[in-house]
């Protein structure tokens, strides 16, 4: 199986300490070898770069674990193929521009027999569940909204059961961001964790580093981080549940699972 990482940032900021975490379950820590990507997005700016070799050992990955690149929304994937070919056309994320926005996706699991009518403008160009899964949800999206997007929490609802409708498939967790905001679903396996003020002092799991995350952030700083595994000690990673979605901006929840809009306490 492969494995998500998200920031979602109130402010730009940078996640290259969360990435060298990251970046060694691509063939060090774990067995994530089929390829990585890696996503800078904060409004109407988006990068993806991908490659399809372990990150482990990739110059490219590393250079963004050692430099701070910030953005209020940055989305990373590391590859482990259940579908398609080791190939730089199935490395996550994909990209899509629609409704005047540049929309970002990544997949952890499996689907079994799913292939949905793609007829619009919608079309994958790889081979993998994942993208078919993320081109249907961007056709949906076209369909019903035209081009009058909501705010989030709306959007968030009606996505809600879409995703549900996917995830009857198999595996089906997920990120997706436009920008604005990062949404994240489970269907077996996700965590996340907000991070304020007062920072603390933090250990990766995937490596002998650690960081003072005072020294690198200001009291304006608010995120949130979402992992299939939690990425560091001495914080508290909340596992999601089954089916559970949330939306994140700003660094806060705003939408949580049954379509309520929330704002959960600092």
């Amino acid at each position: 199986m492969c494995e998500l990482f998200a920031l979602n940032s109130r402010l730009p900021a940078a996640a290259n300490f969360s990435l060298r975490g990251f970046a060694a379950r691509g063939g060090r820590t774990a067995d994530h070898i089929d390829g990585w990507g890696l996503a800078f997005h904060d409004g109407e700016r988006c990068e993806v770069v991908v490659e399809d070799q372990p990150a482990a050992h990739s110059d490219l990955a590393s250079h963004f674990g050692h430099h701070p690149v910030r953005s209020r929304n940055i989305l990373a994937h590391i590859r482990k193929a259940t579908q398609g070919v080791r190939a730089m056309e199935n490395c996550h994320p994909f990209r899509r521009d629609w409704a005047g926005r540049t929309w970002v996706f990544a997949h952890n699991g499996d689907l079994k027999d799913f292939h949905p009518a793609l007829t619009g403008a919608f079309q994958p160009a790889g081979q993998t569940d994942s993208e078919r899964a993320f081109c249907w949800l961007m056709q949906r999206m076209q369909q019903h909204f035209r081009e009058q997007l909501p705010a989030w929490p709306e959007l968030a609802a009606t996505l809600t059961p879409w995703i549900h409708e996917i995830a009857e498939h198999g595996r089906f967790n997920l990120l997706l961001t436009d920008g604005r905001a990062m949404l994240a679903h489970a269907s077996t396996k996700l965590h996340w964790l907000r991070r304020q003020p007062p920072f603390g002092h933090v250990r990766l799991r995937d490596g002998d580093l650690s960081v003072d995350l005072s020294t690198l952030n200001g009291p304006e700083d608010c995120m949130a981080l979402v992992a299939t595994e939690p990425l560091t000690h001495d914080e508290a990673w909340q596992a999601f549940g089954a089916g559970e979605v949330r939306v994140f901006a700003g660094g806060e929840c705003v939408f949580h699972g049954d379509g309520v809009p929330v704002r959960e306490a600092a």
